[in-house]
């Protein structure tokens, strides 16, 4: 599968370094020429450059959440489709450059075409996760039986202490841990709350002891039981904040 994201970052990366050479050389042979135009241009009152600065900010703001709003409109589609079409259970996950790295180091070497928000499938098979909207398209995937553990870890984004669910995936003679990322069912949440995530990450463990008893294949390891946040102990946190 070709690597166009890469690749498209590169040549962007090779354009904007050829263009900074470019403004500094022009900077460099016209000084005198630049600063005699500079002060021939007429002053600008400091009200008009706040409010055109304001009017950027505002542009940009409303960009970041646009997209925000369009990713998540979209996880939600493909999700509702993936468990119309296929059955099973569906969340949605966001990508992440650790997540990145070690699909690919499952899949020798190749980088996935992973969706920013992108649809995390957990059934009788196994997990996948796919991209696309209209036509969901599986990214990447394992087995159950590939599936050594089950395990929860936590991680710092900007100022909030995300959960993470760390899969051990053994393929091909390797062993690859996979974090996946789940997020909010809110606009104003980055992640899914802890009481969610862990309802979630218990219901999959469940399903991967039952799949490998089935079998009659070794059972994952227990690993430290998993945290129930009630809204009694919610409650009690906020308190002594």
């Amino acid at each position: 599968m070709p690597d166009h994201p890469r690749r498209h970052r590169t040549a962007l990366v090779v354009v904007l370094s050829i263009a900074a050479v470019l403004l500094v050389a022009v900077l460099i042979g016209g000084g005198p020429s630049i600063e005699h135009a500079i002060a021939l241009l007429p002053g600008v009152p400091a009200a008009t450059v706040g409010i055109a600065l304001l009017g950027v900010s505002g542009i940009l703001l409303a960009w970041v959440v646009l997209r925000r709003i369009g990713a998540r409109a979209r996880a939600r589609v493909r999700s509702r489709r993936l468990v119309s079409s296929l059955g099973g259970a569906a969340n949605t996950g966001i990508r992440t450059r650790p997540l990145v790295a070690a699909l690919a180091e499952l899949d020798g070497g190749r980088r996935p075409r992973l969706a920013s928000r992108y649809s995390v499938r957990v059934d009788g098979e196994g997990v996948s996760l796919w991209s696309g909207a209209r036509t969901p398209r599986r990214s990447a995937g394992f087995a159950w039986r590939e599936i050594r553990s089950i395990r929860c870890d936590r991680v710092v984004v900007g100022t909030a202490s995300v959960p993470l669910a760390v899969f051990r995936v053994r393929r091909d003679g390797s062993s690859v841990e996979v974090p996946l990322m789940l997020a909010g069912d809110r606009i104003t949440r980055y992640a899914l709350p802890d009481e969610a995530f862990y309802t979630t990450v218990r219901s999959w463990k469940a399903v991967h002891r039952s799949v490998l008893a089935t079998e009659g294949l070794e059972l994952p390891p227990l690993t430290s039981p998993l945290p129930i946040i009630t809204p009694e102990m919610l409650a009690e946190l906020s308190g002594r904040r």
